[in-house]
């Protein structure tokens, strides 16, 4: 079994979701991929079973009864990431707001850099992000400059979702009780 899981949420993601299995399962680094689907209308759920016969072993699916939201979809990730023996989790959008010729950085960092969790940070030289609108650009960063003055965190990017764990750091996370709210 491979060490490496990527974790991706879907809904309505039929448009990207070809080119996101072939980006990271043709990454120079081995790495699995887990697709938690909220049953999806556009059918983005159905197109992962397609794919599975031509990834064997190393692409599969959650499918969830609805739209129940991201966070709790990476709750559900993590939680079969770690029962399947995983050392190390990242997450990661299926719009290509991430990178997944990113990924190795992020797995490098908590494997051979031996750090606990790697963020991939939209806001280290400036903005860098693609695919958004410019309001949802401006929401993710004053939303990560409001988290920094009120926690006094030093992560730039709070709100990023392209991190990397170690399972040991999900294991001692009560994962069951984290709670979310819009």
């Amino acid at each position: 079994m491979n060490e490496r899981l990527v974790i991706v949420p879907t809904y309505n993601e039929i448009e990207n979701i070809d080119r996101v299995v072939d980006a990271v399962l043709k990454l120079p680094i081995e790495a699995d991929l887990l697709i938690v689907d909220d049953n999806s209308p556009d059918g983005t759920g159905r197109r992962i079973k397609e794919l599975q016969s031509s990834h064997r072993g190393r692409l599969h699916l959650l499918e969830r009864s609805g739209k129940l939201g991201l966070g709790t979809a990476y709750i559900m990730g993590f939680k079969w990431a770690i029962e399947k023996g995983y050392l190390y989790i990242c997450e990661m959008d299926a719009d290509f707001s991430h990178d997944p010729d990113d990924l190795p950085m992020l797995f490098n960092a908590c494997n051979n850099q031996s750090g606990d969790v790697a963020i991939g940070s939209r806001y280290i030289s400036g903005v860098n992000v693609v695919n958004w609108p410019m309001s949802r650009v401006l929401i993710s960063y004053f939303a990560s400059v409001y988290v920094r003055l009120i926690t006094r965190m030093k992560v730039r990017d709070a709100t990023a979702g392209f991190v990397c764990y170690r399972k040991e750091v999900l294991e001692v996370i009560d994962l069951d009780n984290i709670k979310f709210k819009g």
